[in-house]
Protein backbone atom coordinates (compact mmCIF):
# COMPACT_ATOMS: atom_id res chain seq x y z
CA UNK A 1 0.00 0.00 0.00
CA UNK A 2 1.52 3.49 -1.10
CA UNK A 3 2.42 5.60 1.94
CA UNK A 4 -0.21 8.23 0.75
CA UNK A 5 -3.19 5.59 0.86
CA UNK A 6 -2.73 5.23 4.92
CA UNK A 7 -2.92 7.94 7.66
CA UNK A 8 -0.63 8.71 10.34
CA UNK A 9 -1.65 6.85 12.75
CA UNK A 10 -1.36 3.36 10.36
CA UNK A 11 2.01 5.07 9.13
CA UNK A 12 3.39 4.72 12.74
CA UNK A 13 1.85 2.06 13.59
CA UNK A 14 -0.39 3.54 16.25
CA UNK A 15 -3.75 2.06 17.44
CA UNK A 16 -6.06 1.61 20.30
CA UNK A 17 -3.72 -0.20 22.25
CA UNK A 18 -1.11 2.20 21.98
CA UNK A 19 -2.82 5.26 22.56
CA UNK A 20 -3.83 3.89 25.95
CA UNK A 21 -0.44 2.56 26.54
CA UNK A 22 0.92 6.15 26.20
CA UNK A 23 -1.84 7.71 27.94
CA UNK A 24 -1.18 5.90 31.15
CA UNK A 25 2.79 6.09 30.72
CA UNK A 26 1.99 9.87 30.88
CA UNK A 27 0.13 9.74 33.68
CA UNK A 28 -3.47 10.60 31.77
CA UNK A 29 -5.66 9.32 34.28
CA UNK A 30 -9.75 10.05 35.18
CA UNK A 31 -8.44 12.52 37.04
CA UNK A 32 -6.24 13.88 35.09
CA UNK A 33 -9.14 14.33 32.26
CA UNK A 34 -11.61 15.93 34.65
CA UNK A 35 -9.08 18.39 35.47
CA UNK A 36 -8.87 19.58 31.63
CA UNK A 37 -12.61 19.40 31.39
CA UNK A 38 -12.88 21.51 34.05
CA UNK A 39 -11.21 24.92 32.52
CA UNK A 40 -12.71 24.50 29.08
CA UNK A 41 -15.08 27.01 29.61
CA UNK A 42 -12.17 29.50 30.98
CA UNK A 43 -10.25 28.77 28.51
CA UNK A 44 -13.15 29.06 26.01
CA UNK A 45 -13.80 32.42 27.42
CA UNK A 46 -10.31 33.73 27.08
CA UNK A 47 -8.90 32.06 24.24
CA UNK A 48 -8.21 34.92 22.35
CA UNK A 49 -5.87 36.53 25.07
CA UNK A 50 -4.56 33.66 25.22
CA UNK A 51 -3.57 33.30 21.72
CA UNK A 52 -2.77 37.08 21.59
CA UNK A 53 0.16 36.52 24.38
CA UNK A 54 1.39 33.12 22.73
CA UNK A 55 2.31 35.07 20.05
CA UNK A 56 3.64 37.73 21.18
CA UNK A 57 6.11 35.87 22.99
CA UNK A 58 6.47 33.88 19.90
CA UNK A 59 6.93 36.76 17.34
CA UNK A 60 9.57 38.31 19.43
CA UNK A 61 12.00 35.41 18.26
CA UNK A 62 13.67 36.56 15.10
CA UNK A 63 13.71 32.51 14.28
CA UNK A 64 9.49 31.95 14.49
CA UNK A 65 9.25 35.91 12.79
CA UNK A 66 11.29 33.76 9.38
CA UNK A 67 8.93 31.18 9.92
CA UNK A 68 5.54 32.44 9.96
CA UNK A 69 6.89 35.12 7.54
CA UNK A 70 3.64 37.29 6.78
CA UNK A 71 0.21 38.54 8.21
CA UNK A 72 -1.80 36.29 6.23
CA UNK A 73 -0.01 32.94 7.57
CA UNK A 74 0.31 33.93 11.01
CA UNK A 75 -3.89 34.76 10.75
CA UNK A 76 -3.79 31.48 9.87
CA UNK A 77 -1.85 30.06 12.84
CA UNK A 78 -3.81 31.77 15.22
CA UNK A 79 -6.81 29.96 14.19
CA UNK A 80 -5.15 26.81 13.74
CA UNK A 81 -3.78 27.80 17.55
CA UNK A 82 -7.30 28.57 19.03
CA UNK A 83 -8.26 25.00 17.32
CA UNK A 84 -5.27 23.20 19.29
CA UNK A 85 -5.60 24.97 22.39
CA UNK A 86 -9.67 23.99 22.92
CA UNK A 87 -8.68 20.46 22.14
CA UNK A 88 -6.16 20.34 25.01
CA UNK A 89 -8.94 20.61 27.05
CA UNK A 90 -12.28 18.31 25.13
CA UNK A 91 -11.48 15.59 27.22
CA UNK A 92 -11.02 13.03 23.83
CA UNK A 93 -7.84 12.18 23.59
CA UNK A 94 -8.59 9.10 20.83
CA UNK A 95 -7.19 8.13 17.65
CA UNK A 96 -9.02 11.51 15.80
CA UNK A 97 -7.12 13.35 18.77
CA UNK A 98 -3.72 11.53 18.27
CA UNK A 99 -4.04 11.58 14.34
CA UNK A 100 -4.77 15.67 14.71
CA UNK A 101 -1.17 15.91 16.77
CA UNK A 102 0.82 13.75 14.26
CA UNK A 103 -0.64 16.11 11.82
CA UNK A 104 0.74 18.91 13.83
CA UNK A 105 4.32 17.10 13.73
CA UNK A 106 4.46 16.30 9.98
CA UNK A 107 3.68 20.10 9.18
CA UNK A 108 5.60 21.85 11.16
CA UNK A 109 8.69 19.91 10.56
CA UNK A 110 8.00 20.33 6.80
CA UNK A 111 7.63 23.99 7.39
CA UNK A 112 11.27 24.22 9.10
CA UNK A 113 10.35 24.25 13.00
CA UNK A 114 13.27 23.02 14.83
CA UNK A 115 12.83 20.60 18.09
CA UNK A 116 14.34 23.29 20.06
CA UNK A 117 11.64 25.92 17.77
CA UNK A 118 9.19 23.75 18.88
CA UNK A 119 9.38 22.69 22.82
CA UNK A 120 10.37 26.25 22.96
CA UNK A 121 6.41 27.19 21.58
CA UNK A 122 5.23 24.25 24.18
CA UNK A 123 6.94 25.84 26.78
CA UNK A 124 5.30 29.44 26.21
CA UNK A 125 1.73 28.13 25.73
CA UNK A 126 2.13 25.99 29.23
CA UNK A 127 3.50 29.39 30.36
CA UNK A 128 0.85 31.58 28.81
CA UNK A 129 -1.85 29.05 30.00
CA UNK A 130 -0.69 29.05 33.80
CA UNK A 131 -0.80 32.43 33.72
CA UNK A 132 -4.14 32.57 32.64
CA UNK A 133 -5.83 30.18 34.67
CA UNK A 134 -3.61 31.94 37.90
CA UNK A 135 -5.56 35.16 37.23
CA UNK A 136 -9.09 33.26 36.84
CA UNK A 137 -8.95 30.58 39.49
CA UNK A 138 -8.34 30.95 43.21
CA UNK A 139 -8.71 27.11 43.84
CA UNK A 140 -5.32 26.92 44.91
CA UNK A 141 -5.31 23.21 44.96
CA UNK A 142 -7.35 23.00 41.88
CA UNK A 143 -4.72 25.34 40.37
CA UNK A 144 -2.02 22.87 41.12
CA UNK A 145 -3.98 19.59 39.56
CA UNK A 146 -4.79 21.72 36.33
CA UNK A 147 -1.19 22.93 36.14
CA UNK A 148 0.02 19.01 36.55
CA UNK A 149 -3.10 17.79 34.14
CA UNK A 150 -1.56 20.46 31.23
CA UNK A 151 1.84 19.12 31.91
CA UNK A 152 1.14 15.46 30.84
CA UNK A 153 -1.29 16.27 28.11
CA UNK A 154 1.17 18.61 26.71
CA UNK A 155 4.05 16.16 27.34
CA UNK A 156 1.69 13.71 25.60
CA UNK A 157 1.22 15.56 22.64
CA UNK A 158 4.86 16.41 22.65
CA UNK A 159 5.57 12.78 22.30
CA UNK A 160 3.31 12.33 19.24
CA UNK A 161 5.18 14.95 17.57
CA UNK A 162 8.68 14.14 18.34
CA UNK A 163 6.83 10.73 16.44
CA UNK A 164 6.08 12.16 13.03
CA UNK A 165 9.99 14.16 13.49
CA UNK A 166 11.84 10.72 13.82
CA UNK A 167 9.62 9.18 11.58
CA UNK A 168 9.98 12.00 8.74
CA UNK A 169 13.88 12.00 9.25
CA UNK A 170 13.73 8.13 9.17
CA UNK A 171 12.06 8.71 5.25
CA UNK A 172 14.66 11.39 4.33
CA UNK A 173 17.32 9.50 5.44
CA UNK A 174 15.83 6.22 3.56
CA UNK A 175 14.82 8.22 0.46
CA UNK A 176 18.75 9.37 0.43
CA UNK A 177 19.88 6.40 0.92
CA UNK A 178 18.02 4.73 -1.81
CA UNK A 179 19.04 7.75 -4.35
CA UNK A 180 22.62 6.92 -3.00
CA UNK A 181 21.96 3.16 -3.84
CA UNK A 182 20.75 4.29 -7.45
CA UNK A 183 23.72 6.82 -8.22
CA UNK A 184 26.45 4.31 -6.94
CA UNK A 185 24.66 1.34 -8.84
CA UNK A 186 25.01 3.73 -12.03
CA UNK A 187 28.34 4.73 -10.94
CA UNK A 188 29.63 1.19 -10.62
CA UNK A 189 27.59 0.52 -13.97
CA UNK A 190 29.62 2.96 -15.65
CA UNK A 191 33.01 2.06 -14.31
CA UNK A 192 31.65 -1.47 -15.39
CA UNK A 193 30.82 0.09 -18.99
CA UNK A 194 34.09 2.25 -18.88
CA UNK A 195 36.46 -0.89 -17.94
CA UNK A 196 35.32 -2.97 -20.49
CA UNK A 197 35.94 -0.04 -23.34
CA UNK A 198 39.07 0.50 -22.06
CA UNK A 199 39.50 -3.33 -21.70
CA UNK A 200 38.57 -3.91 -25.27
CA UNK A 201 40.51 -0.62 -26.74
CA UNK A 202 43.36 -2.22 -25.01
CA UNK A 203 42.46 -5.48 -27.10
CA UNK A 204 41.92 -3.62 -30.65
CA UNK A 205 45.05 -2.30 -33.19
CA UNK A 206 44.04 1.61 -33.62
CA UNK A 207 44.51 1.60 -36.88
CA UNK A 208 42.58 -1.43 -38.47
CA UNK A 209 39.88 -1.47 -35.69
CA UNK A 210 40.81 -5.28 -35.60
CA UNK A 211 42.25 -7.63 -32.57
CA UNK A 212 45.76 -6.92 -31.48
CA UNK A 213 48.22 -9.72 -30.78
CA UNK A 214 47.53 -9.72 -27.24
CA UNK A 215 43.85 -10.40 -27.67
CA UNK A 216 44.73 -12.99 -30.65
CA UNK A 217 46.82 -15.10 -28.04
CA UNK A 218 43.68 -14.71 -25.64
CA UNK A 219 41.55 -16.28 -28.00
CA UNK A 220 43.52 -18.52 -29.07
CA UNK A 221 44.18 -19.99 -26.14
CA UNK A 222 40.54 -19.96 -24.80
CA UNK A 223 39.01 -21.30 -28.99
CA UNK A 224 42.18 -24.50 -28.63
CA UNK A 225 40.72 -25.17 -25.32
CA UNK A 226 36.98 -24.76 -26.47
CA UNK A 227 37.59 -26.78 -29.60
CA UNK A 228 39.64 -29.36 -27.43
CA UNK A 229 36.78 -30.30 -25.28
CA UNK A 230 34.22 -30.52 -27.99
CA UNK A 231 36.28 -32.45 -30.25
CA UNK A 232 36.03 -29.79 -33.01
CA UNK A 233 38.54 -28.22 -36.19
CA UNK A 234 39.85 -25.06 -35.73
CA UNK A 235 41.73 -23.48 -38.65
CA UNK A 236 44.17 -20.28 -39.10
CA UNK A 237 44.17 -18.06 -42.12
CA UNK A 238 47.64 -16.17 -42.11
CA UNK A 239 48.52 -13.75 -44.85
CA UNK A 240 50.63 -10.28 -45.63
CA UNK A 241 50.53 -8.21 -48.39
CA UNK A 242 53.62 -9.08 -51.01
CA UNK A 243 56.28 -6.35 -51.27
CA UNK A 244 54.51 -4.29 -48.19
CA UNK A 245 57.92 -2.06 -47.67
CA UNK A 246 58.06 -1.74 -51.34
CA UNK A 247 55.13 0.16 -50.88
CA UNK A 248 55.65 2.22 -48.12
CA UNK A 249 59.38 3.24 -49.47
CA UNK A 250 57.71 3.88 -52.93
CA UNK A 251 54.60 5.92 -51.81
CA UNK A 252 54.93 6.68 -48.26
CA UNK A 253 53.70 5.46 -44.96
CA UNK A 254 50.47 6.77 -45.57
CA UNK A 255 49.67 4.55 -48.31
CA UNK A 256 51.20 1.88 -46.79
CA UNK A 257 48.45 2.72 -43.42
CA UNK A 258 45.66 3.10 -46.35
CA UNK A 259 46.47 -0.44 -47.25
CA UNK A 260 46.30 -1.68 -43.91
CA UNK A 261 43.11 0.25 -43.18
CA UNK A 262 41.52 -1.36 -46.16
CA UNK A 263 42.63 -4.75 -44.96
CA UNK A 264 40.62 -4.48 -41.86
CA UNK A 265 37.47 -3.18 -43.55
CA UNK A 266 37.52 -6.05 -46.08
CA UNK A 267 38.19 -8.20 -42.93
CA UNK A 268 35.24 -6.46 -41.04
CA UNK A 269 32.80 -7.39 -44.17
CA UNK A 270 34.16 -10.84 -45.19
CA UNK A 271 34.57 -12.69 -41.60
CA UNK A 272 31.38 -14.42 -40.30
CA UNK A 273 30.15 -13.04 -36.43
CA UNK A 274 31.74 -16.27 -35.60
CA UNK A 275 35.04 -15.71 -36.59
CA UNK A 276 38.38 -13.62 -35.31
CA UNK A 277 40.23 -11.32 -37.48
CA UNK A 278 43.47 -10.13 -36.31
CA UNK A 279 46.56 -8.07 -37.02
CA UNK A 280 49.93 -9.70 -35.74
CA UNK A 281 51.92 -6.52 -36.40
CA UNK A 282 53.53 -4.37 -39.58
CA UNK A 283 51.69 -5.98 -42.48
CA UNK A 284 50.33 -9.54 -41.28
CA UNK A 285 47.02 -10.58 -40.09
CA UNK A 286 45.44 -13.61 -39.12
CA UNK A 287 41.80 -14.69 -39.18
CA UNK A 288 40.38 -17.76 -36.84
CA UNK A 289 37.94 -19.65 -38.55
CA UNK A 290 36.10 -21.91 -36.32
CA UNK A 291 35.60 -25.10 -38.06
CA UNK A 292 37.27 -26.94 -40.97
CA UNK A 293 39.32 -25.25 -43.88
CA UNK A 294 36.64 -25.42 -46.51
CA UNK A 295 34.71 -22.83 -44.45
CA UNK A 296 38.65 -21.35 -44.65
CA UNK A 297 38.69 -21.70 -48.13
CA UNK A 298 35.61 -19.81 -49.09
CA UNK A 299 36.64 -17.14 -46.69
CA UNK A 300 39.83 -16.92 -48.49
CA UNK A 301 38.52 -16.18 -51.92
CA UNK A 302 35.98 -13.76 -50.78
CA UNK A 303 39.22 -11.90 -49.04
CA UNK A 304 40.95 -12.04 -52.29
CA UNK A 305 38.18 -10.56 -54.05
CA UNK A 306 37.53 -8.03 -51.90
CA UNK A 307 41.32 -6.89 -51.94
CA UNK A 308 42.04 -6.98 -55.78
CA UNK A 309 38.94 -5.10 -56.29
CA UNK A 310 39.81 -2.38 -53.28
CA UNK A 311 43.76 -2.53 -54.64
CA UNK A 312 44.50 -4.21 -57.70
CA UNK A 313 47.70 -3.34 -57.98
CA UNK A 314 48.56 -5.12 -54.94
CA UNK A 315 48.40 -8.75 -53.87
CA UNK A 316 48.91 -11.32 -50.84
CA UNK A 317 49.83 -14.42 -49.68
CA UNK A 318 47.96 -16.83 -47.46
CA UNK A 319 48.58 -20.06 -45.27
CA UNK A 320 45.95 -21.98 -44.03
CA UNK A 321 46.44 -24.24 -41.13
CA UNK A 322 44.12 -26.83 -39.84
CA UNK A 323 44.00 -28.76 -36.17
CA UNK A 324 41.61 -30.99 -34.61
CA UNK A 325 39.29 -32.79 -33.85
CA UNK A 326 41.91 -35.71 -32.47
CA UNK A 327 44.90 -34.03 -32.01
CA UNK A 328 45.73 -30.09 -31.43
CA UNK A 329 48.56 -28.06 -32.22
CA UNK A 330 49.26 -25.20 -29.40
CA UNK A 331 48.50 -21.73 -30.12
CA UNK A 332 52.12 -21.28 -30.87
CA UNK A 333 52.23 -24.39 -32.91
CA UNK A 334 49.19 -23.12 -34.97
CA UNK A 335 50.95 -19.66 -35.56
CA UNK A 336 53.76 -21.13 -36.51
CA UNK A 337 52.36 -23.42 -38.87
CA UNK A 338 50.02 -20.81 -40.41
CA UNK A 339 52.96 -18.21 -40.78
CA UNK A 340 55.20 -20.88 -42.44
CA UNK A 341 52.46 -22.15 -45.11
CA UNK A 342 52.11 -18.16 -45.78
CA UNK A 343 55.35 -18.02 -46.71
CA UNK A 344 55.39 -20.94 -48.52
CA UNK A 345 52.56 -19.39 -50.45
CA UNK A 346 54.69 -16.14 -50.95
CA UNK A 347 57.52 -18.33 -52.43
CA UNK A 348 55.51 -20.10 -54.92
CA UNK A 349 55.03 -17.84 -58.28
CA UNK A 350 51.22 -17.88 -58.89
CA UNK A 351 50.18 -19.83 -55.92
CA UNK A 352 48.59 -17.10 -53.15
CA UNK A 353 47.37 -19.72 -51.10
CA UNK A 354 48.64 -22.36 -49.31
CA UNK A 355 46.96 -25.05 -47.18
Amino acid sequence: MKQTDQTLLEQLHIGDVEITDRKKLFGIDASTIASLQYCKTLFTQYIDQVVDEFYDVLTSIDDNTVLIGDADTLARLRTAQQRYILELFSGQYDSNYVNNRLRIGLVHKRIGVTPKLYLSAVKTLKDTLIHILRRHETDIDRVFNIIEAIDRILYFDTSLVFDTYIRSLVSEIEIEKHRTEIYARGLEEKVEERTRELDMLAKKDPLTDLFNVRAMNEILTRELSRAQRHGEKLTLVYFDVDNFKQINDSFGHERGDMVLIGIGQILARCTRASDYAFRCGGDEFCVLVLGDSHGAEEFCQRLLKEFSLLFPEYSVSIGITETGPAEFMDTMQLRQSADAKMYQAKNQQGSFIVK
